[in-house]
């Protein structure tokens, strides 16, 4: 039996083979675009990288590391705009800079209100503040007693200076001796001889001023370090909170004691086992106690603090390290601030923390 197909059959086969071809071809089309959007997508989501920037600064040395997701990140421009930063809190802050604003203050011989830069007196106030809550243990004034022992920019040779000429040099020195106007943001220096130091807490001030500026510019993990001050926020490119190791003491190698979570945290460490120097036996360290005018003699070798702000780990990590284990430990526990404390005991360190400090202690 034969089909028969006329002129009318014959069309509606070819229109029929027309779209069934059309319809096949934009199912595929259809399959492959969807798969290029899963795929892209996908790299989107997975794509991440640490973008590190390292250089020098206050005298020390600064790392930064920022994961970037997605997107295109302008390098140059971020470790520029960093820079710029880290350049304008020496320019405002160095006491090692003779034209820094800071120095020329410093230099002044007035009792006069002096204007000063908006950096300048914010830290300035938050340091009086510090001063007030740890009652003196914490003094930016006591710049001419860390020079008198040979520990400061003037590089004068280690020596012992009488109780005599001690006491003439803590008549210019005293927070007390600083007045603010906030309004006007100026200062006053009651005695003109005052002079400031503040490398008890710029450093932490500039980690904080970096954050700021990473947090403006949408980033979201990042690790920051300026001579050991630091800012954790978010995760590292593995996904796990950024975590910090503190030295163990009792070895000469460079082992880890603990290991320190830190979640959108600050960390801040002073150590007093590291900078000293010995006359006739006697070991004298970096850290002078502002109401004695002298080294500290207790025990403590090293306190770590943990605050949501840099600037307030920094400074209260130096007075922790005036005050000694016992009225440090008290003092963080009224403020609820995170502690750890590393002891000299004769010939062993011992460690000591609060409660506020061990839910960060990963191992």
């Amino acid at each position: 039996m034969s089909t028969l197909y006329n002129q009318d059959n014959i069309a509606s086969i070819i229109q029929l083979n027309h779209y069934l071809t059309k319809k096949f071809l934009s199912m595929r089309i259809s399959v492959l675009i969807i798969s290029l959007i899963i795929t892209i997508t996908a790299c989107r989501h997975n794509y991440s990288e640490i973008l590190e920037i390292n250089g020098l600064t206050m005298g020390t040395t600064y790392s930064i590391k920022i994961k970037t997701d997605n997107g295109y990140v302008d390098k140059k421009r971020i470790r520029s705009d960093i820079e710029d930063i880290l350049s304008g809190i020496n320019q405002s802050m160095s006491t090692y800079t003779k034209e820094s604003e800071l120095s020329i203050i410093n230099f002044s011989k007035t009792s006069d209100w002096q204007s000063v830069s908006k950096d300048l007196f914010t830290i300035i106030d938050h340091a009086n503040k510090i001063s007030i809550k740890t009652e003196g243990a914490f003094d930016i004034t006591i710049g001419p007693l860390v020079n008198l022992w040979g520990f400061g920019p003037d590089k004068v040779e280690n020596k012992i200076p009488s109780d005599q000429i001690i006491e003439s040099v803590k008549e210019n020195t005293g927070f007390q001796k600083i007045l603010l106007d906030k309004l006007n943001k100026k200062i006053l220096k009651s005695n003109p001889n005052l002079y400031m130091d503040l490398s008890g807490i710029a450093k932490g001030f500039a980690v904080n001023k970096i954050a700021l500026y990473l947090d403006k510019k949408g980033f979201k993990n990042y690790l920051i370090e300026i001579g050991g001050e630091l800012m954790g926020k978010g995760r590292n490119k593995d996904k796990e909170i950024w975590q910090i190791g503190i030295e163990n003491p009792n070895s000469n190698s460079d082992t880890i004691r603990h290991i320190v979570q830190l979640k959108n945290m600050a960390m801040a460490t002073s150590g007093n086992y590291k900078k000293y120097f010995e006359k006739d036996g006697i070991r004298y360290s970096h850290t002078i106690n502002p109401v004695t005018g002298k080294p500290i003699k207790h025990k403590l070798a090293s306190v770590t603090v943990l605050d949501y702000s840099a600037t307030n780990a920094d400074a209260l990590a130096t007075a922790f390290m005036v005050l000694g284990p016992e009225k440090a430990l008290l003092l963080a526990n009224s403020l609820k601030i995170p502690i750890y404390l590393i002891i000299k005991n004769d010939e062993y360190f011992e460690e000591k923390y609060n409660d506020y400090f061990a839910p960060f202690i990963f191992n």
